[in-house]
């Protein structure tokens, strides 16, 4: 370990210097762990769902091709940073050596399988190798080295489920706890892109509203929404393209008998989606990005341009207790459990 290290991770920034370390452009990532960092040998990389998306679209669907993709990422940023989404993911691992003055957010030891609740845009990481490209989950096998500090969440990982179903739940654990939040006074939702964000977000507001709250689905896709509504996790579903803004607010006009909703949650993973959200949400509702493609001057000008006075929220990866919570909902709904299950091992659809 070496010393001099700043509590916010300043000391691993390249350029410029000053800025912190998801808005640098370049990390340090090949020097020895500091006093107040834990350094940890990666073997997983969930990446974002709308940076794999955008990557699969440059390269196409070939394995070798993706990998070397993220690997000239990394290599010149020292982070997982897509410079077209700006956004990241996170890691899988398990801890290598914890610095002396490290004092995360839980108590670790050498040997501890964790899960980084950071996001890999503001991780200092090295990659050996990659070993497999998973294409249809979003995930990479790697071999490489990241290093955490103090303000960095982190947990370890639980010992009751499969690992990689629990990794991809905990990517997005902070789309159910903001769904929690928002619902609370919601009488109708919609979930707009059924994904894994998606469907947590479903099974959450069922879960803490019960039969209070109208939940509605659209995707492109019906696998999802099907095994949705058949759990009893939405009330109804169409399938309409959210780059078609009109055809969003038809079907769900379709599904409610002309009403908008109070609360529209948005976890397309592509980007030109944020008209359909908009469109859905009644006078004085909500709409909420959990979209790392959304442009929110192209949401503000947007809503501005229908004439919509209704709150437009950003995607925020954390809030307090989101793992555990998300974790609680994954074993609660076994469907959701096994679905994700399939996605990681069959090549499902994200």
């Amino acid at each position: 370990m070496i010393k001099k290290a700043h509590e916010l991770g300043l000391h691993r920034v390249i350029e410029p210097k000053g800025a912190l370390p998801q808005a640098a452009l370049r990390l340090d990532a090949t020097s020895a762990g500091f006093d107040n960092e834990v350094v940890i040998d990666v073997e997983t990389l969930n990446v974002d769902s709308a940076s794999f998306h955008q990557i699969l679209s440059e390269v196409g669907r070939d394995e070798d091709a993706v990998a070397e993709r993220i690997l000239s990422i990394v290599s010149e940023r020292g982070k997982m940073q897509n410079p077209v989404t700006g956004s990241g993911g996170m890691l899988l691992g398990r801890v290598r050596e914890v610095g002396p003055d490290y004092d995360g957010p839980v108590e670790l030891k050498v040997g501890d399988r964790v899960a980084s609740l950071v996001s890999l845009t503001l991780t200092p990481l090295f990659l050996e190798s990659i070993e497999e490209v998973r294409l249809d989950a979003d995930q990479v096998d790697v071999k490489g080295t990241a290093y955490l500090w103090p303000s960095s969440p982190i947990v370890v990982m639980p010992d009751d489920m499969e690992e990689r179903v629990a990794l991809a739940a905990l990517d997005v654990c902070g789309a159910p706890a903001q769904a929690k939040r928002l619902a609370k006074e919601a009488r109708t939702v919609l979930v707009l892109g059924a994904g894994k964000s998606g469907m947590l977000c479903a099974a959450t507001a069922r879960h803490f509203r019960g039969e209070d709250v109208r939940i509605f689905g659209i995707d492109l896709a019906e696998e999802n929404l099907k095994m949705l509504q058949e759990a009893g996790l939405v009330d109804d579903y169409r399938c309409a393209n959210a780059r078609r803004p009109v055809d969003v607010l038809d079907a769900l006009k379709e599904m409610t008998g002309g009403e908008l909703v109070d609360l529209v949650i948005n976890t397309c993973n592509v980007d030109g989606i944020e008209m359909a959200a908009i469109l859905c949400a009644r006078e004085r509702g909500v709409v909420y990005f959990f979209n790392m493609a959304t442009d929110f001057a192209r949401a503000a000008l947007g809503s501005e341009g229908v004439g919509k006075d209704i709150d437009l929220l950003i995607g925020n990866g954390y809030a307090s207790g989101h793992a555990e919570l998300t974790l609680e909902i994954l074993r609660s709904t076994p469907a959701i459990q096994k679905r994700f299950g399939e996605m990681m091992s069959s090549g499902a659809e994200a």
